[in-house]
């Protein structure tokens, strides 16, 4: 079965369907002319744990201006094709490099600093892989780069601090005036305010023309590598075009935006990470509102900053991973919850997989009193192959979770249950709504198309859908299916449909394979934190390892205590008992171990989930001790 055929729709920023190939920077150009002074970009700063934060904003004008800075200092050292790694903070100076590079026809490869922690491997890695001609950064990380490519013995190629490039056009503040540049002209009456499909001559500040030095990049010329986070495999960079991603933002506008003019995007997920990237600044250039960035750690410092934010502006619209819910609900105290005003947050996102429909309903009673709209949780799923957004649920419609009798899931269907009706506890799962813009079917092993209520690969087809991985044609055949009859995307998740909805219910190298019957690690870390009071939610990994006698798999748990607890053997063996009882009645498994190790222990991605695979890994080389 198919769902979600694709919709010729040009977003609500463009002026008719005919402006489909216009790229993110004829978008930027575009506010820039016609809303120079309007809010663009704000970064919020809290300097200590009593700051309300501090505002730092760039109009339309001004992020242009910086933009064709970062530009015109790429043309000296890099030719279009060649790539630009990002390794930035998080801000202002990281949007402006990000679209400089689309400027000047130079690849992106949206990366991060070597101060966060634990992923200096990783960075290593991909700067390996993607060969930059120059690595973006800031005056007070360049230090820091310059020692970091020494030590790693990494190519020495160009470090360009972008916040001390010269700006030739505009002058402009930040905050408290708006990021305002110079004295500008809006466009007379009776103008069209289309984007131009040629860069109209700018004016150099002596009144003469300046050639626009910028080459216009073709739609299907690679924008950015999008590195995936690397939890099932090594880290591989996804090709996105520059119709990629304007696709992409489009689609994420006509499923969560439903007035620009009255929107605001408020996010502190990493600029680095797909969603991020998408949501934060290619779907506010596109649409033409005002996006406010924060630091991922100040979040993970306090999470009534992000929610206060929230409250500050109208139509919000932000997105966040699950445990970042339950996390809020657990580190906001109750005085803080009494002065949030969630009253105009329209949209809160939930794009990790799996969203938990626990944690949907804490956090909506948590932060009720606040006006938060029972509605306004969205979920949602997406992929990097796919530039990000794929599915989401309808806006102002109550979460869907879909019961289902656990040992029909394990068998591949979806059937409806009630927890009274003697069979084993249901598998809860939540509905992550319809395709946006994009075509969408289950596959089975064989690669027919499943019906509706049967469990299969997710596939994929949409001008979103990347150009493959760099470097590596055979994993991109095989994922991709270019040159096939059917050029459907491979995502390695599984689902079903269900009424129309997508219902996702594992990544399928992730499965557990006992007995010729699948389980899902997901569902068996969340008995494990249900019954053990010691483990941190969302902090264990359950995987499957060769049983001693080579015969089938068994079940393993590796699961982080909570930091102020201290678990005595006694402790560890009354844990594993308890776990034993549980996975065996609710998953008919038997546990070969459970592992209570130190908070920070289990591997997480640079986007914040559990990596099971490295878990996987790191346990069978003995990394947790003995067992």
């Amino acid at each position: 079965m198919t769902s979600g055929a694709p919709t010729n729709s040009a977003g609500p920023a463009a002026d008719d369907a005919s402006l489909a190939d216009h790229s993110l920077t004829d978008h930027l150009r575009h506010w820039a002319e016609h809303r120079p002074q309007q809010r663009a970009f704000s970064h919020v700063v809290f300097p200590d744990s009593s700051s309300g934060g501090l505002h730092r904003t760039l109009g339309w004008r001004a992020l242009d201006a910086r933009a064709r800075a970062v530009a015109a200092r790429l043309a000296t050292v890099a030719s279009p094709g060649e790539r630009a790694a990002l390794v930035l903070p998080q801000g202002l100076d990281y949007v402006a490099g990000f679209l400089g590079c689309l400027y000047a026809g130079v690849i992106a490869v949206p990366l991060f600093g070597p101060e966060l922690p634990g992923h200096e491997g990783r960075l290593a890695a991909v700067l390996a892989d993607c060969e930059p001609a120059c690595l973006l950064t800031d005056s007070t990380a360049t230090p820091a780069i310059r020692d970091f490519v020494r030590d790693r013995r990494l190519p020495d190629v160009p470090v360009i601090p972008v916040d001390q490039l010269p700006l030739r056009r505009y002058e402009f503040g930040s905050h408290g005036d708006g990021g305002r540049p110079g004295p500008s002209r809006e466009p007379s009456p009776g103008v069209n305010p289309r984007l131009s499909r040629e860069p109209k001559p700018q004016s150099s500040p002596e009144g003469g023309p300046e050639a626009s030095p910028e080459p216009r990049p073709l739609p299907d010329d690679i924008a950015y590598l999008q590195y995936t986070s690397g939890s099932t495999r090594s880290p591989a960079g996804v090709m996105i075009s520059h119709a990629n991603v304007v696709a992409n933002a489009r689609q994420a506008l006509d499923a969560f935006v439903a007035d620009p003019r009255t929107s605001t995007t408020v996010g502190w997920l990493p600029l680095f990470h797909d969603m991020g990237l998408v949501l934060s600044i290619a779907a506010p250039v596109v649409g033409g509102f005002p996006s406010v960035l924060m630091d991922p750690a100040d979040f993970l410092r306090d999470p009534a900053r992000w929610l206060r934010l929230l409250g500050s502006y109208e139509g919000t619209i932000s997105a966040a991973p699950n445990f970042a819910y339950d996390y809020c609900v657990a580190r906001t105290a109750p005085e803080d919850v009494d002065e949030l005003r969630l009253d105009r947050v329209r949209v809160l996102i939930n794009g990790s997989e799996p969203v938990r429909a626990g944690t949907v309903e804490r956090f909506r009673r948590a932060f009720a009193p606040t006006g938060l709209a029972p509605t306004a949780h969205c979920p949602a799923y997406g992929l990097a192959e796919a530039t990000v957004f794929v599915t989401a649920s309808p806006l102002d419609e109550p979460l869907a979770a879909v019961a289902c009798r656990a040992d029909a899931l394990a068998a591949g269907r979806i059937e409806l249950t009630t927890a009274d009706d003697g069979h084993t506890e249901p598998t809860v799962l939540v509905a992550c709504g319809t395709p946006v813009g994009q075509e969408l079917r289950i596959a089975g092993a064989d690669g027919g198309v499943l019906p509706a209520g049967h469990v299969g690969e997710i596939q994929l087809r949409g001008p979103n859908i990347g150009l493959g991985y760099w470097k590596q044609a055979g994993l991109t055949a095989e994922t991709f299916g270019f040159g096939a009859g059917e050029d459907w995307l491979r995502t390695g998740d599984l689902g079903a449909l269900h009424e129309g909805q997508l219902l996702v219910t594992g990544r399928l190298k992730d499965v557990l394979v006992v007995d010729g019957r699948n389980h899902y690690p997901q569902d068996i870390e969340e008995t494990v934190q249900s019954v053990v009071p010691l483990v941190r939610r969302d902090h264990l990994a359950a995987f499957g390892v060769t049983r001693p006698d080579a015969v089938g798999e068994e079940l393993v748990v590796v699961a982080e205590h909570r930091r102020d607890a201290g678990p005595t053997a006694e402790d560890s063996s009354a844990a594993e008992r308890a776990v034993r009882a549980a996975v065996s009645a609710r998953h008919g498994l038997r546990l070969g171990a459970l592992l209570l190790v130190p908070p920070g222990s289990v591997p997480r991605t640079s986007s914040g989930k559990v990596s099971r695979a490295a878990t996987r890994t790191r346990f069978l080389d003995g990394g947790f001790g003995p067992r």
